[in-house]
């Protein structure tokens, strides 16, 4: 159920309100950088009166009432997506639209107020015009700031109730370049029974909160075991999913000889459709489909398949010797290969570098988001001297 809205948010009005001590920046990328940026955007709404003026303020503690809809029930929601310094010197953002879609999607799927992605999408570009000069300098081509936008339920009525105030707020935060696994690839550990992530008619094709925090205690073991995800599969004959938060692609030839890049479908709410996913299905499909001319010399065309697939198809491929590799692809991860995936206790070994396709799609993914080419995926930032 979705509560109408009477007054739409509106970016055009936003009021700003700008911070008298700003913050030290620290080195974008760099694996000291934490902390977020110098302001945020807030707006408010409620069931009676729609959405507030939304406002730039500097970035600080928010008041929530104990009995706050989303510490009670979960109703939180958010997106994650980056700002680029490209090495053009300019700022750019990664198909932002498609995040503030998504937002309203997962904003539905749990109640909470419509809005026009637009609008979201226009307070974005706001304030990374305001702190992305400063926090991400010219200095600096080639790093990034990641963006979470959110939308949380703030009804303090503590009954069980559709909630009928919430509040969005944008924050921009430093990150620190998760590619310490790109040259050996990721380890991840499949999964134990009677733990899944997702499950058809449930939540996990959005970005809702309550996903992630059952997820923890098991990312949580894996991590203390060496491993750097959880390769989450799904149901008695062990359907492959995600990997960790992020989607999963496995490299393989067939039986035919072809080569193929298979990932989980989008079917039965089992994974999220991701932006870097849909983004890397569409570059598979333009530049290396087999059913259309290679663009690119001396590389094997490949069929890109979304279906569902297992755990045991991928056990077969490695004893064929027909296991290509394997990566995952979200915006924290970018593309990532994997080396090696414990299936509880068996051990699977995944080639990294045999093919090149994980190389070439964090190539052209790279040049686009940093503007080494031009791309319609793209758009530039302009920059606000404060």
């Amino acid at each position: 159920m979705t509560v109408p809205t009477s007054q739409p948010l509106d970016a055009s009005k936003l009021e700003i309100n700008l911070t008298s001590t700003p913050r030290d920046v620290p080195i974008p990328g760099s694996k000291t950088a934490s902390g977020c940026t110098d302001h945020m955007i807030v707006a408010d709404w409620t069931a009676e009166e729609g959405w507030a003026t939304p406002q730039l303020l500097p970035y600080g503690p928010m008041e929530m009432m104990p009995s706050a809809s989303v510490l009670h029930y979960s109703t939180s929601c958010f997106e994650g997506l980056k700002l680029y310094r490209g090495h053009d010197g300019n700022l750019r953002l990664f198909r932002p639209e498609a995040n503030c879609a998504r937002l309203l999607r997962s904003t539905q799927r749990i109640s909470l107020p419509d809005f026009d992605p637009n609008q979201v999408h226009q307070l974005i570009r706001k304030l990374c015009e305001i702190d992305g000069p400063r926090w991400l300098s010219k200095d600096y081509p080639g790093k990034f700031l990641y963006i979470r936008p959110t939308v949380i339920g703030t009804d303090s009525s503590l009954g069980f109730h559709v909630p009928r105030s919430a509040r969005l707020f944008i924050i921009i935060c430093c990150w620190p370049t998760i590619q310490s696994t790109a040259d050996s690839g990721m380890r991840l550990t499949v999964s134990q029974e009677g733990s899944v992530r997702a499950w058809p008619g449930g939540t996990g094709a959005t970005k809702v909160g309550a996903n992630y925090g059952p997820t923890l205690q098991p990312h949580g073991k894996a991590t203390s075991a060496g491993f750097n995800q959880v390769l989450w599969v799904f149901g008695k004959d062990h359907q492959v999913t995600e990997s960790g938060s992020s989607n999963f692609f496995v490299v393989w030839e067939t039986t035919d000889g072809r080569v193929e890049i298979i990932t989980c479908p989008l079917e039965n709410d089992l994974i999220l459709p991701g932006i870097t996913r849909q983004s890397i299905l569409a570059l598979l499909r333009d530049r290396l489909n087999v059913e259309t001319p290679a663009l690119v010399d001396s590389v094997k065309p490949v069929t890109v398949v979304e279906r569902a697939y297992t755990m045991g198809e991928i056990q077969a491929a490695e004893r064929e010797n027909r296991l290509l590799g394997a990566f995952a692809v979200g915006t924290a991860y970018f593309v990532t290969p994997v080396s090696y995936i414990d299936y509880h206790g068996e051990d699977i070994h995944v080639p990294v570098g045999r093919v090149p396709y994980v190389e070439l799609l964090q190539e052209w993914l790279s040049d686009i988001k940093y503007g080494r080419v031009e791309s319609e995926w793209t758009e530039v930032v302009e920059e606000v001297k404060n």
